[in-house]
């Protein structure tokens, strides 16, 4: 039997992933074959997730099946007025629906993600309604996601809430395609821009990454998501590890590295 671990750590401060030492303010690890929880660290506080929430936006969006080579315009309403934080998709680009998306994904593009949005059947008002009804079918009950990028600190979840997530979101092919793409060439307004993946690991030699994905606010700190692949010792692992801190990002990758060697040899809780 395939054996796939769900690795959770959610919200501050990894302090450390060397010698064998995480410190960790929220985590959780899960068996998915057999349920067993591996190690937890108040798993059921509600926190803060960054453009983590752009995975659940994907996969509201998807679910809608829409047409994914429709135009869309970028428009002045989806301009970040809140984080003021950098697009490199300007104002008045059109683009198809699936670059959008991909932008949204792969580069975590906070114009594109609010476009998804504003597209949506409905508009952002059954934008929200749509997540909110995905939420109850996931059985995420201690999340709260009132917008579509991530930047609004009242987008939260707790550690065992984000497990159904990246758990959901590794089955739709599009967005597991879209987030292991390490870069890719879009056209913008005539001309091609070279887009990469903000998970640095993505592309690696020695890495095989099923699913990811990053997100930064100040509220939330350095977060990622990662669904990792590997043959150890003749046993197939699968790990999707959420990561969580501030004020150092490296610390998530070492910390990313310990989990995938030191799970499934024991288990702990905290």
């Amino acid at each position: 039997m395939l054996k796939k671990l769900f690795v959770v750590i959610a919200l501050s401060y990894i302090t450390s992933a060397i010698a064998g030492h995480v410190s960790s303010e929220y985590a959780m690890v899960v068996d998915e074959n057999s349920g067993k929880v591996l190690f937890e660290k108040n798993s059921d506080t509600p926190v803060p997730i960054a453009s983590l929430t752009k995975l659940m936006t994907a996969m509201v969006i998807l679910d809608s099946k829409p047409d994914m080579n429709a135009l869309i315009d970028i428009e002045p309403c989806d301009v970040d007025t809140l984080k003021h934080s950098t697009s490199y998709v300007p104002v008045g680009t059109t683009l198809p629906r699936k670059s959008i998306l991909q932008l949204a994904l792969m580069s975590s593009d906070n114009r594109a993600a609010a476009a998804l949005a504003r597209t949506y059947p409905g508009g952002n008002k059954a934008f929200v309604t749509a997540v909110y009804a995905k939420l109850v079918t996931l059985g995420m009950d201690h999340t709260v996601l009132v917008e579509p990028t991530g930047l609004s600190p009242n987008n939260m979840a707790t550690a065992s809430d984000l497990v159904k997530m990246a758990e959901a979101a590794a089955k739709y092919p599009d967005i597991v395609r879209i987030t292991t793409n390490q870069n890719d060439l879009i056209n913008i307004n005539g001309r091609y821009i070279q887009y990469h993946n903000t998970n640095r690991l993505v592309g690696q030699k020695g890495w095989q990454i099923l699913l990811s994905k990053t997100g930064y606010t100040s509220e939330a700190g350095r977060c990622l998501i990662m669904c990792v692949g590997s043959n150890r010792r003749n046993r197939h692992k699968h790990l999707q590890i959420i990561l969580s801190l501030s004020p150092k990002v490296l610390a998530s990758y070492s910390a990313s590295i310990f989990f995938i060697s030191w799970f499934p040899s024991r288990s702990q809780s905290a």
